[in-house]
């Protein structure tokens, strides 16, 4: 095992390293940013104002609300990453990360938005009359050939084995961790209930998800804001010369505990980049499965919304983790045991309970990381599901389920090193087919936003004058065709 571990990570390695998956991460969403004509930044208001104040279309198709297809996508991105995987950057690459991982949203919302518009422009119908799409869909549908064909079916496959890890075995042992370790609960006990409440909302299906997730995902996300809020207040004074440093590193390298973990600028561009990626998952595709399930009555209108999350995910949350780690200085305490900077898995609590009074600190980051490794495990549960139907027809869905709550458990009570490094792994291959097809797929996708905007900029349009408006465009009427043929 040690063997294998030692040999994912050296993969992991090479498929986040600087001369792959980094690259074309960056390189895709600056295409994208400049073929949109910078569309996260021109049209974040009016997809703001969409998906979290109107919440959905009138009378348009689909399964779930826009908001809760939102939600849905949160609920799988906003995890442990935004926790954990900010302190690991941080711990490593120093403040400089952080400005990294800002970069990969900013970039990452073009992609993000390219990946849903394309989830609900190339869905389908299943036999069970549930819309499908993501990139298992629209890489062979959008590139009617063989390489589309191989695209659409490496990622399928990878985001099966993606969801396991990332989206299942290691968020359950975040959660029974955190709970053994702070309130002595046996991880047994933690894995039967985790898996029983999980299956419980699975069986439900997509609808069931999107309600769970519209109340869960805002409630925690604001529990745990509010709580880094409060502390960047009362020390105001620091939050200027952090966010200096996060600006000064990221272009000059720093040091972490004098000097114990060298840090050079790629180190910083490297870990800020992978561990957005790994936070607000732009670029991967996975968004775009959620997204083709939203009541929408055009795809660029979910495209926008679903931008929104990766704006909420890291230039939000990410950013109060990262700055209440800062501002307390904890990424550069030192363990009195070890002479070692402290885990990077321990950082953030740290970092919130010298922050906050008493025990409050504690419970906030206790309380978060549970509400955001569950809302994940949900997330991620979809993801694999769709992608199983796509390769083994609807009648493996439920046993999926099945198995899907049963690996919960075990995630809650087994050893994870080999597991992480899997999911590193998964992660990187998933995002490569999906890239590629955006890449190929830039042209439709710039074409049929500009025409949308063209007569609807600020989103307000109704379905009737939608109607109207589009009549006779070709993407148009392939679209209204296609989302119906099972």
């Amino acid at each position: 095992m040690d063997s294998l571990e030692s040999f994912l990570g050296q993969v992991g390695g090479i498929v986040w390293g600087p001369y792959m998956l980094i690259p074309l991460l960056l390189g895709t969403g600056l295409y994208l940013t400049a073929r949109l004509g910078g569309i996260q930044i021109v049209r974040l208001g009016a997809a703001l104002r969409l998906g979290l104040l109107k919440r959905h279309d009138d009378d348009a198709e689909g399964d779930i609300s826009q908001f809760e297809a939102l939600t849905t996508a949160m609920a799988a991105t906003v995890g442990t990453g935004n926790i954990v995987g900010v302190a690991t950057a941080i711990s490593v690459g120093g403040p400089g990360a952080l400005f990294w991982m800002w970069m990969t949203a900013l970039l990452g919302m073009a992609s993000k938005y390219s990946e849903a518009f394309l989830g609900v422009r190339f869905r389908t119908t299943d036999e069970v009359g549930e819309k499908n799409g993501g990139p298992q869909y629209y890489l062979e549908r959008g590139i009617p050939n063989a390489f589309g064909k191989f695209l659409a079916l490496s990622f399928a496959i990878f985001a099966v084995c993606a969801c396991f890890g990332i989206g299942n075995m290691t968020q359950g042992n975040s959660i029974a961790s955190n709970l053994e370790r702070s309130f002595a609960l046996p991880t047994w006990m933690t894995g039967l209930a985790l898996a029983a409440l999980t299956l419980v909302v699975l069986v439900g299906g997509i609808k069931t998800i999107g309600k769970v997730t519209a109340g869960l995902v805002p409630a925690m996300i604001l529990f745990y804001v509010l709580g880094a809020l409060y502390i960047l207040l009362v020390n105001i004074g620091s939050v200027p010369a952090a966010i200096g440093q996060i600006f000064g590193s990221a272009f000059s390298g720093s040091s972490a505990v004098g000097g114990f973990l060298g840090s050079t600028i790629m180190i910083a561009v490297q870990y800020g980049v992978a561990r957005g990626i790994f936070s607000n998952e732009s670029g991967m595709g996975s968004a775009a499965i959620a997204a083709a399930s939203a009541q929408t009555t055009h795809p660029v209108r979910q495209g926008l919304v679903s931008m929104t999350q990766t704006f909420i995910d890291t230039i939000i949350v990410v950013t109060c983790t990262g700055l209440v780690i800062i501002t307390t200085g904890v990424w550069q305490e030192v363990d009195p045991q070890t002479g070692q900077q402290i885990s990077a898995a321990i950082m953030t609590g740290q970092a919130f309970s010298h922050g906050l009074p008493g025990s409050w600190g504690h419970w906030i980051v206790t309380i978060g990381l549970v509400l955001f490794a569950y809302s994940t495990i949900l997330g991620w549960a979809y993801y694999g599901e769709r992608n199983i139907e796509r390769l083994l027809g609807h009648g493996a869905v439920m046993p999926f389920r099945v198995l899907f709550s049963i690996v919960v458990f075990l995630g809650c009570t087994v050893q994870l090193g080999v597991v992480w490094n899997f999911s590193d792994v998964m992660n990187g291959l998933m995002a490569i087919p999906n890239l590629i097809g955006l890449l190929i797929l830039s042209g439709l996708i710039a074409r049929e936003t500009r025409h949308y905007l063209k007569h609807d900029p600020r989103l307000e349009a109704s379905r009737a004058e939608i109607e109207a408006f589009m009549a006779g465009d070709p993407g148009w009427e392939e679209w209204k065709i296609s989302e119906r043929q099972r």
